[in-house]
Formats: C-alpha cells, structure tokens, sequence
C-alpha cells in the first residue's frame, strides 16, 4: 500500500516509521524544508511542497496513493488537503488529524474526511476500555458515526457467560469483529464460548450502540 503522510513533524515521522515497519510505501510531504531530513525516516520518499496547492500534489503524483494522512498541527492545512485529497485526486482513504478538539465537527465528508483522529478522544476512550465493564465504550467513529468501533467488556454475571458466538443475535448494521482474551485475540467462530472478562469488538451504528448495550447486558435475545 502506497500512503501520503503531509506533515514531517514528530506525528508524521513517528507514523511513517510505524508504516515502512510494516512494508507500506511511505511518502512524506512537508512544506517547511528545515523540516525535511531524509536521515531520520531513511525509508520514505521525501517531497518538500505545500500540500495545500494543487500543483504540488499533482507532482507529488497524490492520485497513485492509496491513502493520505494529514497529520500537520493546522487544523486548516489538514482540511484543505483532506479536501484536495479527495475531490481532486479520488484518493480512496483519507485520515485526518485533529489538532484542536474544538474543531473536530468540522471533519467530515464534506471536507474529505474519512477517519478524523482527535488524541484526547482516543485516549479517553482508552482510559475507559481500560476500567469499564458491562457498558459500551466508543473507540473510534468513521465517517461521522455512520460506522463506530466500540468495546463490551463482558461481566462475570452476564447471562452470555459461557454461551457460544453462534447464539449473538445482534441488531442490524452490528458485526462482532474480534474478541480480545487475555493475549490472545481470537477471530470470532460461531462455536467459541464467551467468557468473564471478554472483550468483544464491535463495528455498528452510532444509532445502534444502546440497543446493543442492552441485548449483550441483558442477556437479550431469550
């Protein structure tokens, strides 16, 4: 996968490391040139332009990539290029940061946006993995909530102790993805009992998330 990273700060080297490690093609894109040292991402493809023009992607040839991250600390800058991103080069994924969590409503489609990430929302979601048990805990939203990750760490006393996937009947637009198990992470199959202490990863609909809490705390679909 060939993927776009504009903002060589500690963000956008940190992630391209994380990519190249795991065999992406990494370009990195960063406008201010004192910022452009090929030495401490040895791997990526370097490019110093402003990404906010659109000829300077058309150089940077944006169309061939598969994804594009905006990951400079402007919110502007990364909706601009969120934008140009997709509406002018049909980039199929396009990630965005969050600087400023009082701006976060302003990504969304319409600039672009597939996945905006806002670092004091993953890591209070995090915080509440980490602790909860029994309730629903957002982990990460695509599209403005038309599809969420989300987590149910199952109780002791929970009715779905025991009982296999297979018996889920879970409410529309909801998928059981994974179930974390100590260190293992298990690829949900229909006959894997269900344990105390599970966590089940869920990708479901914003509208659906309550309706989900109570099927799997009730025991729900007796």
């Amino acid at each position: 996968m060939r993927v776009a990273i504009v903002g060589a700060g500690a963000v956008g080297r940190s992630i391209a490391t994380e990519l190249l490690g795991n065999g992406h093609a990494v370009m990195l894109i960063e406008k201010n040139g004192a910022k452009v040292r090929a030495r401490t991402v040895p791997g990526a493809e370097w490019v110093q332009a402003d990404a906010c023009e659109v000829s300077s992607l058309e150089e940077a040839q944006l169309a061939t990539c598969d994804v594009v991250i905006a990951a400079t600390g402007d919110d502007k800058a990364n909706l601009v290029v969120s934008l140009l991103a997709k509406t002018e080069f049909a980039v199929n994924r396009v990630v965005a940061r969050v600087k400023d969590p009082r701006n976060e409503w302003l990504y969304t489609e319409a600039w672009g946006v597939d996945v905006a990430v806002s670092t004091p929302r993953v890591l209070a979601a995090l915080v509440e993995e980490a602790v909860t048990v029994g309730d629903v805990v957002r982990l990460m939203s695509f599209r403005k909530g038309a599809a969420n990750l989300v987590e149910i760490t199952l109780a002791d006393d929970t009715p779905w102790v025991g009982r296999p996937v297979r018996e889920l009947v879970l409410p529309r637009e909801t998928v059981l993805t994974t179930i974390l198990r100590g260190e293992r992470v298990i690829t949900p199959q229909a006959d894997e009992p269900l344990e105390a202490g599970d966590e089940l990863l869920f990708v479901t609909h914003g509208d659906i998330e309550d309706e989900l809490k109570q099927m799997m705390c009730a025991g729900g679909n007796d």
